[in-house]
């Protein structure tokens, strides 16, 4: 009898701490892409963090390996004489900093729409997020 209970105490005792461990858990995936863009020096990193398999936090950058430098808001200067590109510098900064907030929202890639005219950070971010969820499957 005194062994049932035991056996019994010590079953429920584990079940509740497989409960307890399974939630809660906090997951960090990493990943990095290119996307289409292999003869660019571009690469985007992104790091998103699961809690309890919803995606809780998610960072995003892309650094310019050419240069060894963060593609950010002054990164236009780069084209002084080419208002075309610091335009697009302009509208892929606004892409940057938006899709891991819109990630973020609606917890799906296949969710989250292109910034217009900043497709070529929006390529880049998908790529490297798709990375990180197929090495999370590993």
């Amino acid at each position: 009898m005194n062994r049932t209970i035991i056996l019994r105490a010590l079953c429920l005792t584990f079940f509740f701490l497989s409960i307890v461990s399974s939630k809660g858990e906090v997951r960090e995936l990493k990943g990095q892409s290119q996307s289409v863009y292999h003869r660019e020096p571009y690469v985007g990193f992104v790091k998103i963090t699961l809690n309890e398999q919803l995606i809780s936090g998610v960072e995003f950058q892309i650094l310019d390996t050419l240069n060894h430098e963060v593609f950010d808001s002054l990164y236009e200067n780069h084209f002084p004489d080419n208002a075309v590109y610091r335009q697009q510098c302009r509208n892929d900064w606004k892409g940057v900093q938006f899709y891991p907030g819109e990630l973020l929202k609606k917890q799906s890639i296949d969710s989250v729409d292109a910034v217009s005219g900043a497709t070529w950070s929006y390529r880049i971010f998908k790529a490297a997020v798709m990375n990180a969820l197929e090495k999370g499957k590993e």
